[in-house]
């Protein structure tokens, strides 16, 4: 393993953390997903049959959706990559310090932008220039595999516990309660972690989330999701 391949290996396994507000995003759209079979149960028509096979859909459709989620944030991690070595190329091959410096501010965060003089982003300029060049196709690493797994299990797995109810209570007007309970239960706590994790009112923040996961779920209903 070369110099470079050194390098890049050791930060981007520091940059491939899937954080809480992905991870609760994957749980909520999982919800949803199994919300929208669920939902459209009969309590006064439905039978064992009938449900079991909405069920099994429902599973069927978190499986896809996990599946194709995973491929997609690793498509989204590639072609983040690949934008973000284009630009250190550009830097490298600007002679200008006027254009490499319009070039940072407008490829970092602009609060810290503002926050940065320009002597400190000329500094870092310098420093991106010394960062040794890496092939696109080898900036995915091992963890960027997990994380995709990790993405593919959270919208599969959902659909269990809010599943469990129809599998084991007889009476389906009581499943249903109980299922939609479970979910209730599961967007209050996504809501609640993320407003730990965000510092804002987690009671508050909790109540939003769930009404916003209630109101998304009626909304993919009514377009025939």
């Amino acid at each position: 393993m070369t110099e470079a391949d050194n390098y890049w290996q050791t930060r981007l396994k520091k940059w491939t953390v899937l954080d809480p507000p992905a991870r609760i995003s994957e749980v909520l759209f999982g919800l949803i997903m199994v919300l929208t079979f669920t939902c459209t149960i009969s309590v006064s028509t439905a039978g064992k049959q009938e449900v079991r096979e909405l069920l099994w859909a429902a599973l069927g459709c978190n499986l896809a959706w996990g599946l194709v989620d995973g491929i997609m944030y690793l498509m989204d991690e590639l072609i983040g990559r690949a934008h973000s070595l284009m630009m250190i190329q550009r830097l490298k091959m600007s002679n200008s310090i006027t254009g490499s410096r319009e070039l940072l501010r407008d490829n970092i965060n602009p609060f810290i932008s503002e926050m940065l003089q320009d002597q400190e982003i000329d500094r870092l300029g310098q420093r991106i220039k010394t960062v040794p060049d890496l092939p696109v196709r080898r900036t995915l690493v091992f963890k960027n595999f997990l994380i995709a797994g990790q993405i593919f299990l959270l919208v599969f797995l959902i659909t269990l516990p809010v599943s469990v109810p129809f599998l084991f209570v007889k009476d389906v007007a009581l499943a249903l309660r109980l299922s939609n309970g479970v979910a209730l239960v599961l967007l209050f706590a996504g809501g609640f972690a993320l407003a730990r994790y965000a510092g804002l009112r987690p009671v508050l923040t909790a109540l939003a989330y769930t009404a916003i996961g209630v109101i998304l779920v009626v909304i993919t209903m009514a377009l025939g999701g």
